[in-house]
Parts: structure tokens; C-alpha cells; sequence
């Protein structure tokens, strides 16, 4: 076995140590809903128990931070997270869950059709029509087929071959994530990994699929659309499971949309519990699955399938309680249900997504 050896390089694991920390403190911000000061605070407690190496400055740390704009002061004169810290974040969840992808293709959706479109070429050929995008000939295997049919360079209508694309689409996407009690109930975080899924889906379109577009919605007691650079930020609270309204409110934005796809993708542990009643009441019952609130979310289910919107759910959880419920909706609607867990979320979200961008949606 041969070893080799090289110079040891100081400046390289000073480069890798501040990676590392800068990985650290973009995931206890997830943890913390944004909040810098307690993350800063976590990572004392770190390395005051000996987590971290002896050698990390973290006051220096944070000077940095500031110096170089992943923090910034809020009109309070707290430090909140600034664009670069937000862009870093969803860059590191997208390598986190789906690392294998790589920037390309800028716009393509490919589809199991071909025709015309925007992605990339097929490598096979066929005969020109009339109609035919002329800069779409490929000029090199019609001249061949000239040269077998005759010595003569002469080129006719019957020797041009064309080049096949496939064709493209765009698509307009709505995710829908469950912030209610359960998301961080019975001491297990599944709010962390959803966010992380959004924020990984904004990156990946960003990067991969820039015509498409992307909204998030939350929706507990009540629905509610977040911005993106607000992701990092949010957090379950004390709510019921609004399910009819996230997805009242995620039809409704998708009908302004252009895009000739749509679709929702809705992350979820828990049954509905509540449901909106004209006039401005509501009506809850976190005991069981109450027909009522059952029937007008699967009303829901079957106005978004009328839209011509299928809903893929994401259940994190194995509760066969809840799979009767999931599996009636997914059939209403026409749609696709997973059942995973927090620790799978993400690749089986990302998964799905891409998988769906290499066929149209209907």
C-alpha cells in the first residue's frame, strides 16, 4: 500500500473548520426559527460542554458574520439573517437532501413527448414535414443520406432529417406545510425537516427550473401564504389541522397563476381537525376524524382534481389510522400519497418533484 504525503496546509483547516461551523449555526437557526441570538447562545452551550474544538472563536465568529452580511441589524438593532445567510441556507438543504443534483438545463422540463420544446435534443431523427423549424435540420445526416442514394452532392426534400427535442413544460407549485401542534409534538421535530424541504425545493428551482414557480403556505387553525425569505422563520404553534383551508387557499392562488401545470404538494402529520363555516365560524374536533370536517375537506380534494390540480401528500407518519383518510382524498383528487418519516421528507419530496418534471402533469 503506498501512502503519499503532502504539505500541511494551515489556511485549508481553518477554511474547513469555518465551513463547518457555518453549516452548524444555518441549521440551529432552522431550530430556532430564525432567532440569532439563541443560536449563537446554543453554540456557546456546545462548546462550553466540549462539542466543539477549544480553538473555535465564536466571538469572532459572529463579528464576521456581521462583517461579511450573513447577519444583519433589524430596525431593533438585533441581528436577523441576511440574503446570503437565507441563499446559503437553502443552497446546504438542497446538498443536504438530494446532493446528487447538479446545475443544468436551465428551464428544461422534459416530458415523455416528443416535439417541439425547449429541452434538450434527442439523439434520434426523423424525416422533415412540412412546417418543420428549418434551424432544427441536422444538415449532417441529410447529407449523408443524399451521398447513399446518388454520387451526386444533391440534396432533396426526401434526404432531410430533423433533430427531435422534448418537449417542454412549465409548472406552478404551491406547498402547503402543517404548522399545527403536532408538527412538534411528543418531542419530535417535524417542522425542521418540512422547512428544510422548502427551502431545498426554492433552491432546486431556482436552479434547475427557473420558469416554474413556487408558493408556500402554511395552515394550522388558519391558512396563510409565507414568503421565502420569511422560511427560516417559522415554526408550529398551539393550532388545530386546517386542511380544507390550506388547500381553499392554495387553489385559489394557483388560479392566478399562467403556468399550464399545476400542482399542490402538501406536508402533513395529522388528521383535520377543524374546518372554516360560512359566516366566520368555525367548527373543531381534535377527537378522531369527525365526518363533518372529513367530508368538506374531501370537498376540497374534489374542487382542486375539477381545477385540474392533483395534491401529492406527504404523510410523516405510519399511523394506519390515518391511511383510510389519506387514501380517499388521493383518490378523489387523483393525486399521489407517501407515507415517510422526517429523516426520509425530504428525498422522497424532491424525488417526487423531479420525477413529476419528466412527464406533464394532468
Amino acid at each position: 500500500m503506498e501512502y503519499r504525503y503532502t504539505r500541511w496546509d494551515a489556511e485549508r483547516l481553518r477554511r474547513l473548520s469555518e465551513q463547518s461551523l457555518l453549516k452548524l449555526f444555518h441549521y440551529l437557526l432552522l431550530l430556532t426559527s430564525g432567532d440569532v441570538d439563541e443560536a449563537l447562545r446554543w453554540l456557546e452551550q456546545l462548546k462550553a460542554q466540549g462539542r466543539l474544538p477549544d480553538d473555535w472563536d465564536l466571538d469572532e465568529f459572529r463579528q464576521k458574520l456581521e462583517d461579511e452580511r450573513y447577519l444583519r441589524r433589524d430596525p431593533k438593532g438585533g441581528l436577523v439573517p441576511g440574503a446570503r445567510a437565507e441563499k446559503l441556507i437553502r443552497q446546504q438543504a438542497l446538498e443536504r437532501i438530494f446532493g446528487g443534483l447538479r446545475p443544468g438545463g436551465r428551464g428544461s422540463h422534459a416530458t415523455p413527448h416528443a416535439g417541439e420544446g425547449t429541452a434538450e435534443p434527442l439523439p434520434e431523427r426523423r424525416p422533415f414535414q412540412f412546417g418543420d423549424d428549418l434551424g432544427k435540420i441536422d444538415f449532417q445526416e441529410s447529407l449523408k443520406n443524399s451521398l447513399r442514394r446518388s454520387d451526386e452532392l444533391t440534396l432533396g426534400e426526401d434526404d432531410l432529417r430533423v433533430t427531435e427535442t422534448e418537449s417542454g413544460t412549465s409548472c406552478a407549485t404551491v406547498l402547503l406545510l402543517d404548522v399545527s401542534h403536532s408538527m412538534v409534538l411528543y418531542g419530535e421535530d417535524r417542522i425542521t425537516p418540512a422547512k428544510q424541504v422548502a427551502l431545498a425545493l426554492v433552491e432546486l428551482i431556482l436552479r434547475q427550473y427557473p420558469k416554474d414557480s413556487l408558493r408556500v403556505v402554511l395552515f394550522g387553525d388558519s391558512a396563510s401564504e409565507v414568503k421565502i425569505s420569511d422560511l427560516a422563520r417559522v415554526n408550529a404553534g398551539p393550532f388545530h389541522t386546517n386542511t380544507k383551508a390550506g388547500l381553499q387557499m392554495a387553489r385559489s392562488l394557483l388560479a392566478r397563476e399562467k403556468h399550464p401545470n399545476k400542482q399542490i404538494i402538501m406536508i402533513t402529520d395529522g388528521k383535520p381537525s377543524m374546518i372554516d363555516r360560512p359566516g366566520g365560524s368555525v367548527y373543531k374536533n381534535p377527537v378522531g376524524l369527525d365526518p363533518v370536517i372529513v367530508n368538506r375537506t374531501l370537498d376540497e380534494a374534489v374542487a382542486c382534481r375539477k381545477h385540474r390540480i392533483p395534491i401529492t401528500t406527504f404523510m410523516i407518519t405510519s399511523d394506519p389510522y390515518l391511511r383510510s383518510f389519506v387514501a380517499r382524498l388521493t383518490e378523489l383528487n387523483r393525486g399521489r400519497a407517501y407515507f415517510t418519516s422526517p429523516d426520509e421528507l425530504g428525498e422522497f419530496v424532491l424525488w417526487d418533484f423531479v420525477s413529476q418534471r419528466r412527464r406533464k402533469i394532468r
